[in-house]
């Protein structure tokens, strides 16, 4: 699918936002310094997305096309779950230009956040199903720290959490706890239970880590309800959130700024408390955090339309 470019600054761009669980397209057109949403589709990753680079090239600019029709555009910015250092970015960006002459460039989905913010440069955490941080060094070489999966990584995420508390929760048992405790008791009701536990083979025949982190509120409902072993869990997420900034300090990132977003640190407020008070803590007053919002898609726009009209971004 050749879609047709159009050198214009003032010419819509496509923005896209490849999450793990759901893309969004957008049609923008630059007003200044302001981008304006013109149209948009959302629609489930899976139902394009596969293994193969050169087959999701070509059907994304399928679903880009169904979306802008005949309309002329400048530019494609895309921002990918699962692009996690530039050999994979650069993979499907070659794939993209093999079928288009558009201007384009693709980026983690992480560094959106800090782009719809207007924050070039700086890092882009993202705790909801897993977590990652991402950004750039001096040279714009990217960096990124966790991402590993829930089995061996993603703390501070939705299913970090819950894997993290079925572990407190052994551990408390082994000592003699019954369910005094509120994130026993909520956690044996969320994960459907019998008296005898089975923690880990009930979370690891959920088989996914969207499934696992479906639990994720009963952990901060405990919390609510004053639960010792929930607050120490979600605590110690957030210092994990904190450890993935601090270790792209030091391997190279000069980020003043963290951009965090993600559906468990937006929808939680005590994840994204304990965040900002590790960061802060963490970085003794040098990295700034801030809470995302808003939708990524509008800083693949903006990663779009700076191909075109650098000088305005």
């Amino acid at each position: 699918m050749s879609l047709t470019a159009y050198s214009e600054a003032a010419a819509p761009v496509v923005g896209v936002d490849i999450g793990g669980t759901k893309t969004e397209i957008r049609l923008a057109r630059r007003d200044g310094t302001r981008l304006v949403k013109l149209r948009e589709t959302v629609l489930p990753s899976h139902s394009w997305r596969g293994a193969c680079v050169a087959e999701d090239a070509a059907n994304l600019l399928a679903q880009v096309h169904l979306l802008i029709g005949d309309e002329p555009i400048a530019a494609l910015g895309v921002g990918a779950h699962g692009c996690d250092d530039d050999g994979e970015c650069e993979a499907l960006a070659a794939a993209l230009r093999a079928r288009s002459p558009l201007p384009l460039r693709v980026v983690n989905d992480a560094e959106l956040m800090p782009l719809a913010m207007g924050r070039v440069g700086q890092i882009g955490l993202v705790a909801g199903t897993g977590s990652i941080a991402v950004c750039r060094d001096a040279e714009g070489r990217m960096i990124s720290a966790g991402g590993w999966g829930w089995l061996i990584g993603d703390d501070g995420s939705a299913a970090g959490l819950v894997r993290e508390a079925a572990r407190a929760v052994a551990v408390a048992l082994d000592a003699g706890a019954t369910t005094e405790d509120p994130l026993i008791r909520l956690m044996y009701a969320s994960l459907g239970q019998p008296d005898l536990p089975r923690l880990g083979s009930t979370l690891a025949s959920l088989g996914s880590a969207a499934a696992i982190g479906a639990h994720a509120p009963a952990v901060f409902d405990a919390c609510d309800e004053g639960s010792p072993l929930a607050a120490a869990v979600i605590r110690a997420g957030a210092e994990a959130l904190a450890e993935l900034v601090m270790n792209l300090q030091v391997r190279g990132s000069t980020a003043s700024h963290v951009v965090a977003g993600g559906s468990v640190i937006v929808s939680q407020p005590p994840l994204w408390r304990a965040f900002a008070a590790a960061v802060a803590q963490r970085s003794e007053g040098q990295i700034t955090p801030h809470l995302f919002n808003g939708h990524p898609v509008e800083g693949a726009c903006r990663l779009a339309a700076d191909l075109v009209t650098p000088a305005l971004s």
